[in-house]
């Protein structure tokens, strides 16, 4: 995925819209998500994008530095939405 952190970030959280979204869900139903940096150094800049997509009562959200992720990405995000 080409681009910095932040515009990572807002392809996959646009994905993960999708993917909700095709199950019959939405963000506002998200209740946990998981948020894998490359380096936590771009927290912040991961951060003002991903709040754009929770801007009130965001879920509960860990988020954690890693060596790697697929494809040398900076972020990945997992969520768990209810139906």
């Amino acid at each position: 995925m080409e681009g910095d952190v932040a515009r990572q970030t807002g392809r996959v959280m646009e994905n993960l819209k999708g993917i909700v979204e095709a199950a019959g869900s939405s963000l506002d139903r998200v209740v946990k998500t998981t948020v894998f940096l490359k380096d936590l150094a771009d927290f912040p800049a991961m951060n003002e994008v991903y709040s754009r997509y929770f801007p009130a009562n965001p879920p509960a959200r860990a988020t954690v530095q890693v060596a790697r992720l697929p494809r040398d990405v900076g972020v990945e995000i997992e969520l768990i939405a209810l139906a």
